[in-house]
């Protein structure tokens, strides 16, 4: 149901444009002024905002150039019944879908609406043709080593099903690809793909992180949060780091999990959520689990689908094609013609020790597009490695 905030600050018009939309089956939230209305759409998404111009404490054109700052493709469709035409050339100027005068004519409401969410429609279906080809393009995994052949393998076998999926592997070796393709090969890929870092979060904010809070919950809880729960439901969530997740969160994921709910720190109130879980780690999690350090029970409701991503040191053969890529690809971005490397540059890359992966591997492939003239050499690979600056 597509939900639609009134922002006016004449009661008698907010119930009279409500009454209107909910009779064609619309969700109507309804705001007094622009400062009210702006912390409901931090707080929830709409699909189409009628403000009001003239308003006291924060008028409709205050209000449009701060949803702009936002960045937000809301439609907006301000109303007036003190406009004329600067005003309303003005609003438009400032990015309003259309401009309405009083006394609000029902046909040309319903006719603005419909015509709103069209467009909308449209501009959303774009996003996601644009991302999806966006993310193809950058969210490839490269090689054809046999590890990788199956891993890609997995993902098809997968993908379709809502199963939990554990991605074990070094750090910068490709575990987040995975977790990506998963999403997109999946039937979740329209709704969002919300990623958590376990190990870049505190362990006292984990916990409203993920689940939210509700507002006075502690010190600085100013106002109610939805968690990445919440903004994840109905697509995937995907935990990276997760052997690094405290003591505590472990415990409200595992609940999480088997209920398929969960509550706002600070709240009593349960949330249903519908959120495929990924999880990865570059640690043992066995050992973790005979240290003390995490919980044998979430470990297997992880746990159902492994899928381990191999180092780089383990798929050099891959390491001529992924060079190729990240050539092409940098080059691209940087707007210049596609440098090439030579056979023995290429076989110099393969006896480099990558500590740091494929992660390390397209930093010094850009470092040598930066450096190096249009066909790179192994005398390059040796002058630029990471090897040799580390010396």
């Amino acid at each position: 149901m597509k939900r639609i905030l009134i922002i006016d600050d004449e009661k008698a018009i907010r119930n009279t444009l409500k009454e209107i939309l909910e009779f064609e089956d619309y969700n109507i939230e309804t705001a007094e002024n622009g400062y009210v209305g702006l912390d409901f759409v931090d707080q929830k998404p709409y699909d189409l905002i009628f403000c009001d111009i003239k308003m006291p404490k924060m008028d409709g054109l205050e209000f449009l150039d701060f949803l702009q700052k936002k960045n937000s493709e809301i439609p907006v469709i301000m109303i007036s019944g003190h406009g004329n035409i600067e005003t309303a050339v003005e609003s438009l100027k400032k990015g309003a879908y259309d401009y309405i005068q009083k006394p609000l004519d029902l046909n040309r409401i319903l006719v603005s609406v419909r015509n709103a969410f069209e467009k909308g429609d449209v501009i959303k279906e774009n996003k996601i043709l644009r991302k999806k080809i966006k993310t193809d393009n950058q969210n490839k995994i490269i090689g054809e080593s046999k590890a990788i052949l199956n891993i890609k393998q997995m993902i098809n076998k997968v993908a379709l099903t809502d199963a939990r999926v554990l991605i074990t592997g070094e750090n910068g070796s490709g575990k987040e690809l995975v977790a990506k393709q998963l999403h997109e090969k999946s039937n979740r890929n329209k709704n969002p793909f919300i990623e958590v870092n376990c190990a870049a979060i505190p362990s006292e904010l984990i916990e409203s992180e993920l689940f939210g809070h509700e507002k006075g919950s502690f010190t600085s809880a100013h106002k109610q949060k939805s968690g990445q729960f919440e903004k994840a439901n109905g697509g995937t969530l995907f935990l990276d780091e997760i052997g690094d997740m405290s003591a505590s969160a472990q415990a409200k994921v595992l609940r999480a999990l088997q209920e398929n709910k969960i509550i706002r720190v600070g709240g009593e109130k349960q949330l249903n959520v519908d959120v495929r879980i990924i999880a990865a780690t570059n640690k043992d999690l066995k050992k973790e689990i005979d240290n003390g350090n995490f919980r044998e029970d979430l470990f297997h409701r992880l746990n159902v689908i492994p899928i381990h991503v191999p180092s780089l040191n383990e798929r050099k053969n891959d390491i001529p094609i992924l060079a190729d890529y990240f050539l092409e690809l940098i080059c691209k971005e940087q707007g210049i013609s596609k440098k090439k490397l030579n056979s023995s540059a290429l076989e110099k890359l393969k006896k480099i020790n990558w500590t740091g992966n494929i992660r390390e591997l397209r930093n010094i492939i850009e470092r040598l597009i930066i450096l190096c003239d249009n066909e790179i050499t192994a005398k390059d690979i040796s002058l630029y490695s990471n090897e040799k600056l580390s010396k």
